[in-house]
């Protein structure tokens, strides 16, 4: 007979309050662990995530200042901003980086620069500022990221003022042109005040007036949801916009100096001789800034940088060239200073020079020579053996100490960035940077403005201005005045007036401008067609400077003339001033391989002439 098996009761409800016992213990140690943590981020960490709540919840955004706009002397607008979308990502916000770009890749499409260069942001950049992923945005790739706004937190679409520029190329190497702020200028840049700016001055007005024309960032405290939208604004402090400035720039001048160069290389500078007031400035090749603003693509700077035009490259500012025959009145001056040439000596000029016990052969443009020269006859026509005789008599240090004196050998100092100071030669020169002797046939070619020396065409110009106000030079300068958008306030930019800075006497200086105007008005003068049918007085002078030295025979003789090629053929040049008396523009215009001053430089200093002096 089976047994029966009762439960024990007794043991059951021992073992059930066993249980109760140890979960109510392990529910204690819970809330004990959960209490010194809530106590933890209740007193210990309060302030700190008290602040970090306050964060997310208000944000302070920098707001950029419009930069300000530059204008001619005229009034007409050369540099303005205009509207233009572009989409931000705060990284903080917008999560893992990587995915989100595939993901916008996908929508609006980026190119492998905007990619590269937004990466390159994010490691300078801090979290929560916002970063540009893509500029320039169309109707439809803004279309397309709307409807897919829910899918990127930390994204927008924001409006921004781009800089432009309406007139492209007719100014670009005077402005410049501004870019994207890169790693190298983040670093001495303030960061409060271009917390806002994505843009700076790289070039020209632009870069050198950067100061000025940014302005003051302003900000706005505002309210922000989980997503990083703006509930509302909180506090806004407005920017302050960047002065505007106004060149001294003829925008007329300008055109008729682009027009007359042509689809020649070269440079065209123009001066008021009394303020230095740069009336227009050429040079050509030219670029369009305004691809430069967003970012240039590789290949189109690539096609720039190579091309063999060099559009880059400010020919009015930074070209050097050998100044030919121009560098004559500069020296005739010279001669009268130091007293070895007295207005009628004469020098026989047979068509050729020789040093003593020398057999080369220092050859004169007119090669049946120009007879018995004076001081006055050698500058209207332009004779070489009346300066390889003055030259030797000079000699290179006095040469060079005088024309040092016209601002030869160094930068004019100008407002602009870049400029180059050109190369006038001496024996300590040639001593120190090539260890050599100075030579008597070096002293010679530099007489007719060959061989190591070399001016630029702004250079040049300032010169010219120079001479025509006998010797007073004021110190060139683009910008004339400024003026604060907010009070309206005008600031003067004008520079000292002229300072005497060449010696000489009046009428040393009467003597070498008017061999200048006999130049070009006179009946043997080497640029008479240039100045025919003149109604006013001026005076000039041209100048043809040697690209490639060609090889010469015993007797002197250049062989193969015509077997050189377009881009060896001699530089132009040409210098002008008017009217003679009171000077109020002086020119100096270089086209490069042009061949003759006087055929080719000539002319386009003559209509930017008759169209100033026509319409001032």
């Amino acid at each position: 007979m089976s047994r029966l098996i009762l439960k024990n009761i007794g043991q059951e409800s021992q073992i059930f309050s066993h249980r109760i016992v140890v979960a109510l213990c392990v529910m204690v140690i819970l809330f004990g662990v959960l209490a010194l943590h809530l106590a933890n981020l209740q007193i210990v960490q309060h302030e700190h995530f008290t602040t970090r709540s306050k964060d997310n919840r208000v944000n302070i955004i920098p707001i950029p200042p419009p930069r300000g706009l530059i204008f001619s002397r005229d009034g007409v607008l050369l540099a303005g901003n205009r509207p233009a979308f572009s989409l931000e990502v705060v990284p903080e916000q917008a999560g893992d980086l990587d995915e989100l770009v595939v993901n916008l890749n996908s929508v609006i499409g980026l190119t492998s620069e905007e990619i590269s260069r937004f990466k390159k942001e994010v490691k300078r950049r801090r979290k929560f500022e916002k970063i540009p992923i893509k500029y320039e945005l169309n109707e439809d790739e803004i279309a397309r990221f709307s409807v897919n706004r829910y899918r990127f937190p930390g994204v927008n679409v924001t409006t921004r003022l781009v800089r432009y520029y309406p007139h492209g190329k007719e100014f670009a190497h005077v402005l410049g042109y501004v870019g994207r702020i890169n790693e190298r200028e983040a670093k001495w840049l303030d960061k409060a005040n271009y917390s806002a700016t994505t843009h700076i001055g790289k070039t020209g007005i632009e870069n050198a007036y950067e100061p000025l024309l940014h302005g003051k960032v302003g900000y706005q405290q505002v309210e922000i949801n989980a997503q990083g939208r703006i509930i509302r604004v909180l506090k806004r402090e407005p920017p302050l916009p960047g002065h505007d400035l106004y060149l001294t720039l003829d925008t007329k001048l300008q055109m008729k100096a682009i027009e007359a160069l042509g689809e020649r290389r070269g440079a065209v500078v123009a001066i008021e001789p009394a303020t230095g007031a740069v009336l227009a400035m050429v040079s050509y090749p030219s670029y369009d800034p305004n691809w430069f603003v967003d970012g240039i693509s590789a290949e189109q700077y690539r096609e720039l940088n190579d091309s063999p035009d060099q559009p880059l490259f400010n020919r009015a500012l930074q070209g050097q060239y050998p100044p030919g025959s121009t560098i004559k009145p500069f020296l005739a001056m010279a001669a009268r200073y130091y007293g070895v040439r007295d207005a009628h000596d004469h020098t026989w000029c047979p068509g050729w020079f020789r040093l003593p016990n020398v057999r080369r052969y220092y050859r004169c443009w007119n090669k049946a020579g120009h007879g018995a020269v004076d001081l006055k006859r050698s500058i209207v026509e332009s004779c070489d053996v009346y300066y390889y005789e003055l030259a030797l008599d000079l000699g290179i240090d006095r040469m060079h100490d005088y024309l040092a004196q016209f601002g030869f050998g160094r930068v004019t100092g100008v407002d602009l960035a870049g400029e180059e100071s050109g190369l006038l030669p001496s024996r300590e020169w040639k001593l120190k940077t090539k260890n050599l002797s100075w030579y008597p046939g070096e002293s010679l070619i530099t007489g007719i403005g060959q061989g190591y020396m070399l001016v630029t065409p702004f250079q040049l110009a300032s010169a010219t201005a120079t001479l025509s106000m006998h010797g007073h030079r004021a110190v060139p300068h683009v910008v004339g005045q400024t003026e604060d958008p907010v009070t309206g306030k005008s600031g003067d930019l004008l520079s000292e007036p002229p300072e005497k800075v060449v010696s000489g006497s009046n009428e040393d200086w009467d003597l070498i401008i008017e061999a200048m105007r006999d130049v070009v008005l006179g009946k043997r003068g080497t640029a008479r067609k240039v100045g025919a049918g003149a109604f006013y007085e001026f005076a000039g002078k041209t100048g043809t400077s040697q690209v490639f030295g060609l090889e010469q025979n015993e007797e002197g003789e250049v062989r193969d003339k015509s077997k050189i090629p377009a881009h060896l053929q001699d530089h132009a040049l040409f210098i002008a001033f008017a009217p003679i008396n009171n000077p109020e523009i002086a020119i100096a215009v270089v086209v490069e391989h042009g061949g003759s001053g006087g055929r080719t430089a000539g002319p386009v200093a003559r209509k930017l002439l008759d169209y100033y002096m026509a319409h001032h």
